[in-house]
């Protein structure tokens, strides 16, 4: 059994100081350094094998014969296989150890969070700093300014950046995904009674940002119900932190929101929730790790170390019997600031709905590294749906430009997972089908939109 198969264990081993090896600063980093070595371990012995027999059948012909374990002991007697795990996990010299990487008290960051507290960081010889963040709008001008090294973004700031909707286009970059789904529709309490969206004319909705999947997916589901969402309701930007404070104070009649928000807003007693994201496009991206183009072309080593750490915190937050442990990890008010039931109900799916039920939803919110570029082409149309971008688009290219899957795919396959063959796909948004590869008839098939 795994030490992380009981997550009670698990959290109380987090706070007590010192791993059982003594070379860790707790258990939990010694876990996850651990479980990281073994992972690089195996790709190295793998790629040992494949070397001294490149044809597949007789390695299998070896390895039935002698027997796997007995194959990789010899083997290792003549190769330092443990050295060559170690050089690989470490990579090149980096050209920097010390970051800043900056992040929004939300669940959605939460790779980038736990990856400080639980060592994953540190197993790739860095040393960063997570720096919570009040807003969007600040968490972009600090990147851009270079006071952050790398940064926790919504999705579709970064395309954002690079097209210069919304700001001066400056190259940014999507290396990962940080989490899908784990959004939702959360109404004030005295719309209980209101939940046909045909009813909402005149209701004021929070988003997080213009440039944010939030936006975009309140947006369509509001289309999709026959409300023109630029003269029928109001919506504007509101921070994540005060959302729930501005639903309390009757400023706003509901909002689209990252959770914590959604599960705070029942915890208070304030609001329910209406409808959750996945609901609308499940296995959606919201958030990003995003880094500059100059930062990758500067500095590669640190880069690839960090979205090395990044990569393998979001297999770890994955699975599913870690959620506890890391909920116990990112609660702390240097993090989240949030009661850790809270925390909880978003990353188990188990959850109070507001409205007097327990629901079970185990993928609420997932974790999925990898930044298909597809995802990006979407973000596109919805850009130019709502009048944010106009003119011809080369969505392929922006894509390919901001959206790093070959990267992903490598560092991957580095850390021992398995990434997609192909760097996009179709999907199906409230039950319409998206097909990258013809974005402009997505578009035109929208009976609400703005005139381009």
């Amino acid at each position: 059994m795994s030490t992380f198969d009981d997550p009670f264990d698990a959290t109380r081993r987090l706070g007590r100081a010192g791993c059982s090896c003594g070379r860790h600063a707790s258990e939990a980093e010694h876990d996850a350094v651990l479980s990281s070595e073994a992972r690089v371990g195996r790709v190295v012995e793998g790629a040992l094998m494949r070397a001294l027999f490149p044809q597949d059948a007789t390695r299998r012909a070896f390895l039935k014969a002698v027997g796997a374990p007995a194959a990789l002991a010899a083997i290792s007697q003549l190769f330092p296989v443990a050295a060559a795990a170690e050089a690989l996990a470490q990579g090149a010299p980096l050209e920097k150890k010390d970051l800043k990487v900056g992040f929004i008290p939300i669940t959605c960051a939460t790779p980038i969070i736990m990856a400080a507290p639980m060592g994953f960081y540190s197993k790739q010889g860095l040393n960063v700093e997570v720096v919570k963040t009040a807003g969007w709008a600040v968490i972009r001008d600090k990147t851009l300014n270079k006071e952050y090294d790398a940064a926790h973004m919504l999705s579709p700031m970064p395309v954002a950046i690079t097209v210069g909707a919304g700001s001066n286009p400056v190259p940014y970059t999507v290396p990962a995904i940080e989490n899908i789904n784990g959004q939702a529709i959360t109404l004030a309490m005295k719309h209980k009674d209101r939940r046909d969206p045909k009813s909402w004319k005149g209701f004021k909705f929070a988003v997080p940002f213009d440039y944010s999947m939030h936006n975009y997916l309140l947006r369509y589901y509001l289309a999709e119900h026959g409300i023109d969402p630029d003269t029928d309701v109001q919506i504007r930007a509101v921070p994540p932190p005060e959302m729930v404070a501005n639903m309390r104070a009757d400023n706003i009649d509901g909002f689209l929101g990252p959770d914590p928000m959604n599960q705070r807003a029942v915890y208070d007693g304030v609001g329910f929730i209406h409808i959750l994201s996945k609901d609308i496009w499940d296995g959606h991206p919201c958030c990003a790790f995003a880094a500059s183009r100059e930062f990758i072309t500067a500095m590669p080593n640190t880069y690839a170390a960090l979205l090395r750490a990044i990569i393998d915190a979001t297999a770890y937050a994955s699975k599913a019997e870690n959620r506890k442990e890391i909920a116990a990890a990112i609660s702390p008010a240097n993090y989240l600031n949030q009661p850790q039931i809270v925390v909880e109900q978003v990353l188990t799916g188990t959850y109070a709905d507001g409205l007097g039920q327990v629901q079970k939803v185990p993928n609420r919110a997932d974790f999925d590294p990898f930044p298909w570029e597809s995802f990006a082409v979407w973000m596109l149309t919805q850009m130019k749906r709502w009048g944010q971008i106009k003119g011809e688009v080369d969505y392929a290219a922006i894509a390919r430009q901001v959206y790093l899957a070959t990267d992903a795919q490598k560092l991957m396959e580095q850390q021992g997972l398995t990434p997609p063959k192909t760097t996009t796909k179709t999907f199906s948004v409230m039950g319409k089908s998206f097909d990258p590869a013809r974005p402009e008839d997505y578009l035109a098939s929208f009976a609400i939109k703005r005139a381009s």
